[in-house]
């Protein structure tokens, strides 16, 4: 290649023991006797640029420049369509399934091979990248001169104590050379066509459906082998991982990813909710039998109707003698035929005496099936002795997911409590730990080690005094007070529950 003229101007300087003017000799090699030039101080070597330019722009460095452009662009199309088909949600493939366009079907059957398909645009993209690295050195090295490199790598070592005129050429010349393709690479190959696929993922999709499919086909034999080492490699570390990811990563990749949405306080609840939906007992959630609405056998109709009109529930369990007995459920719906009966009426017949008997302890996520299998809506809760603790029902089981359920002839809180300010509020004894955590937003396990076997609060008391204390009594736990209020002679009735101020 034909190089360009060279000019080095240096500033004048005398010589410090003979008064004159250095010669030309005393110049550096890359002075040129055809010019008149003035010296300079070495260290300004590495300002100089009038060498900067090594060849004259030719053909061969323009199909560089437009060979680089192209690739460019096609790691930009290969990095978008990474975010465009790993982004695609149910909805767009429903979308794309009544299209039944060639296009869409292409893009539906890339879609069943994941792993074969992020393997062939990795593999793609790094061809292309070591490509644009290849041609961007080409293109430095034709358009600096080596000697532009060596002044400045001998103005670098005459300045620094460490590294040779040649390791600091070498080093200058990596340097450009890297953060030149770092910038193409990151803006155009990255950035750029990621925030577009983000946008237009079902176009940029379809755009690319063809050119991938050819791809698989073609990188079929080396997208195999990694993905057959990936699987190999997972299922090796799987086997020795013996580290669980605990529910308080769960819960903080929650709040970090649905923490930004609008309306993201109830979504993330649910999300917490379904998390720890399987470690919740049946005992946590049922009505206490103190609490149930049931009917004697020996009662009148009159008696039953009265108890129906007042309760409101649909289901209401019959007993004999006391609520250890339990007949059955008896559905109100089933009384809807027989309301002019005269007294003597016999409702009894009307009882359904398949019961579901569920122990305390069961898990919530197993009743659920047992309720769907069996088509039933309520269940008998039983203690360790066979008594009947209260019931559960389909709906408690939502409830702890969704939040609380209420219909058009629920007129009473399903928890009575009184919210005095925003650090204190008063509950009833009775009321579960869950229900009153989740009044006073926090972690429902934020109690687990003083709880014991209890579930409401009267019982969380209990469990951390160890008697039935007096009126005003006041226990903390980790920066929570709670005092009572009201106190019978058997039961803990009121109690006030002050939050910890913040600091």
């Amino acid at each position: 290649m034909p190089t360009a003229a060279k000019t080095v101007i240096y500033r004048s300087k005398t010589n410090k023991t003979t008064g004159a003017s250095p010669s030309k000799s005393d110049a550096p090699a890359i002075f040129s006797p055809t010019l008149n030039p003035l010296e300079t101080e070495p260290f300004h070597y590495f300002f100089e640029f009038s060498p900067l330019l090594a060849a004259a722009f030719t053909p061969t460095l323009f199909f560089a420049f437009l060979l680089i452009i192209l690739l460019l662009y096609a790691s930009a199309m290969i990095s978008g369509s990474e975010v465009a088909f790993f982004s695609l949600t149910h909805n767009d493939f429903a979308l794309l399934r009544e299209e039944n366009s060639p296009t869409a079907n292409r893009i539906l059957e890339l879609q069943e091979k994941p792993r074969g398909l992020l393997a062939t645009i990795l593999i793609s993209n790094n061809f292309i990248n070591v490509a644009i690295v290849v041609v961007s050195a080409y293109i430095t090295e034709a358009l600096i001169a080596p000697e532009t490199f060596n002044l400045w790598g001998t103005a670098a070592a005459d300045k620094l104590p460490w590294g040779g005129a040649e390791t600091w050429a070498g080093a200058f010349e990596l340097l450009i050379t890297t953060v030149f393709v770092t910038f193409l690479l990151v803006l155009f190959g990255e950035v750029a066509p990621k925030i577009y696929a983000k946008i237009n993922k079902i176009r940029l999709a379809k755009q690319m459906s063809g050119v991938l499919t050819f791809l698989m086909r073609m990188l079929h034999p080396m997208s195999r082998l990694l993905v057959k080492g990936t699987n190999l490699i997972e299922n090796r570390l799987d086997s020795h991982s013996s580290v669980g990811t605990s529910r308080e990563d769960i819960d903080e990749a929650i709040n970090l990813s649905v923490g930004q949405e609008e309306d993201a306080e109830q979504e993330i609840d649910i999300l917490k909710s379904i998390v720890k939906f399987g470690d919740v007992a049946v005992k946590q959630i049922m009505h206490s039998r103190v609490d149930v609405v049931a009917v004697d056998t020996t009662a009148t109709y009159a008696e039953l109707l009265t108890i129906a009109r007042d309760s409101g529930f649909s289901r209401i369990p019959a007993y004999q003698e006391d609520f250890d007995h339990v007949e059955g459920i008896l559905y109100v719906k089933d009384l809807l035929g027989h309301l002019h009966e005269k007294e003597d009426f016999k409702w009894q017949d009307l009882i359904r005496t398949n019961i579901l008997y569920v122990p305390e302890s069961k898990k919530i996520d197993a009743l659920l099936k047992e309720f769907q299998t069996e088509r039933m809506h309520m269940a008998i809760v039983v203690d360790e002795y066979g008594g009947s603790s209260g019931i559960v029902t389909l709906e408690d089981i939502m409830e702890e997911v969704i939040g609380e359920i209420k219909d058009e002839f629920d007129d009473r809180e399903e928890v009575e409590y009184q919210k005095i300010d925003e650090f204190n509020y008063q509950f009833e004894g009775k009321t579960l730990i869950n229900d009153a955590c989740r009044i006073i937003n926090v972690d429902t396990t934020l109690f687990d080690t003083v709880r014991g076997e209890s579930d409401s609060v009267a019982g969380l008391l209990l469990e951390m005094s160890g008697f039935i204390p007096k009126k005003g009594a006041e226990f903390f736990h980790d920066g929570y007070r709670f005092r009572v209020v009201v106190v019978g002679k058997r039961r803990i009735e009121q109690v006030l529950i002050t939050l910890p101020t913040v600091e």
